[in-house]
This record gives structure tokens, sequence and C-alpha cells, in this order.
């Protein structure tokens, strides 16, 4: 039961103390040591196939060391424990998350939209200056949702499958998708190799997460959503969680939104209701209640194991 007892502390201490705070947070030295093989890497100037042979170096050159010293960690089991409580912990961000959405939760319930804007701006890629009441709800519960799946269950997945190996793997190139995945100019074919390998580690976490979403809200619209409207949204892992979230909750989003000034035809999707205040708190609870289902699920494993 090590595996189960390792995660339940690594949960715990997430919910206690949330994220570390960011200038001692793994994550962001591993943003700098990336951002710093970028420098020295990315050419825009270079040809299509160098780019994307550059972006291929850039993501091997910065995992493989980030990831050796696990290796190198000795083999005395109260160490090793420890070392998987403490991995796990900087690699999920559940608490984190329900923290930043219940933040515009309240700001929206104040009536103070600027305060909304200016919350959910710090857990969305997309322009918040013009947003409605309505779009920061969408939005602040679209990223409960996708977040969930990316910050909570894909990397409890992999400390699953491989340990405290295989949570750094996830998050690690997950953050690296983050930083050079966009499709503009300067990232097109050099974030090439960080993006579809992020998707590819995606893959069957987000779909198990999907599929939780399901089983724990309105299963028949979570099911039927998933099912017709997730090849509508662009990445191929976002549009399952999302969809079928949506639908669990009974709730329509998506939408057009604004990106780097550029407007957006987002599809609609989801459930048939619009969204209220009190529906972020909703996806906190679905997201909470997955996790728990997910706790469960691997506690009963590993005791039969």
């Amino acid at each position: 039961m090590i595996l189960t007892l390792s995660i339940l502390l690594a949960v715990a201490i997430d919910f206690w103390l949330g994220e570390p705070r960011n200038t001692y947070h793994p994550l962001v030295m591993f943003g700098k040591w990336a951002s710093a093989i970028e420098m020295r890497l990315l050419n825009n100037e270079q040809s299509v196939f160098r780019q994307r042979v550059s972006g291929f170096l850039a993501v091997a050159i910065v995992l493989i060391p980030c990831l050796l010293w696990l290796r190198l960690v000795p083999s005395w089991p109260p160490l090793q424990t420890t070392i998987d409580v403490l991995v796990l912990y900087f690699c999920i961000a559940a608490r984190s998350l329900q923290q930043h959405a219940l933040a515009v939760h309240s700001a929206l319930s104040d009536s103070d939209l600027p305060l909304a804007r200016q919350q959910v701006g710090k857990i969305v890629s997309r322009q918040t200056e013009a947003m409605t009441e309505a779009d920061v709800r969408r939005a602040t519960i679209e990223s409960v949702l996708e977040n969930g799946a990316d910050a909570v269950f894909a990397p409890l997945f992999w400390f699953v499958v491989l340990g405290p190996f295989g949570a750094l793997l996830y998050r690690f190139s997950n953050t690296l998708d983050a930083m050079w995945g966009y499709k503009n100019q300067r990232y097109l074919y050099f974030g090439w190799a960080a993006a579809r390998f992020d998707d590819l580690l995606n893959w069957l976490p987000a779909r198990l997460t999907a599929l939780s979403y399901a089983l724990l809200g309105n299963t028949t619209q979570a099911i039927k959503s998933w099912r017709t409207q997730a090849h509508l949204l662009d990445s191929p892992n976002a549009g399952p969680v999302m969809t079928a979230g949506g639908g669990a909750l009974q709730l329509q989003l998506g939408g057009p939104a604004c990106y780097h000034g550029q407007l957006k035809q987002k599809p609609w999707f989801g459930g048939p209701q619009l969204p209220e205040n009190g529906d972020i708190k909703r996806a906190c609870k679905l997201m909470y209640r997955t996790l728990l289902l997910w706790l469960i699920v691997i506690g009963a494993g590993d005791a039969l194991a």
C-alpha cells in the first residue's frame, strides 16, 4: 500500500499548503532552464525541417537532465517514499486551481467585473479585458475542467504507471507545451515536438478524466456531448475532457474568445444551461469528486496487487 499512502500524503499536502510560491516552485526553475535552451536553439530563419529538428532536440536536452537525478536516488525506502510524495505534490495543483476559481467566484458575487477579469486572467490564456460576466464564468469553468485533467489527473496517472519519474516527465512536457506549443510564427515549427509529445502523454489520461466526469455528473448528456462535440475543439485531448465535463454539469461552454488580439470563433459545447456564478463551485466539486474516485480506484487496485 506504499503507492496509495504516497498519493494520499501528496494530495493532503496539496490541499493543506496549495502550490509553493512561484520563486521556489520546481516548474518555475524548469521554465527558466527551458527558456535558456530555447534562446540557443530557436532560429526562425531556419528551414521548417531544421526548426522541427531544433524543437525535438530542445525537448530532449531540457527533459533528460531534469529526470536523470531520479535514477541517482539511493535505494533507501524512507528516502524514496519521501521523494515520491514531494514529487507528486509538486506535480499536482488541485488546491491552487480551486483557489483561483473561487477568487473569480468571489469577485463575480461582489459584482466586481474588473477584479473578476483580473482573476480569471491568471488561469486562462485568452484576453480578458473585454469579457462579460458570462464570458468570465464560462472561461473559469472551462479552466477548472481542462486543468483538472492537465494538472491533477494526468500527473496522477503517470505517477501510478511510472512512479515519480512518470509524474515529472508529464508535468515537464506539459510545461514545454504551454511554453512552445503555440501555433504562431515563432513556435509553429519549433514547438511541434513539444506539442505532439504532450498530446501523446495526455491521450489516455484525458479520456479517463472525461469518463470520470461523465460518471459523476449527468452521464447521458456528458457522453452525448463527448461523442458529438469533442471533434469540434482544436485539442485532441481537451476536446473530450471539456465536452464531457460541460455535459456532466449540463452547462453551455465555449463560444467566441479573444486570443492575442484576434477573435476566435470557438464552438459552443456541453449542455443546455447557461452558467451561473454557483456553477464555478460545481465545477470545483466535480474535480474533487473525480479525484476522490481516482483515489478509491487506485487504493483498491493497490490492495489487490
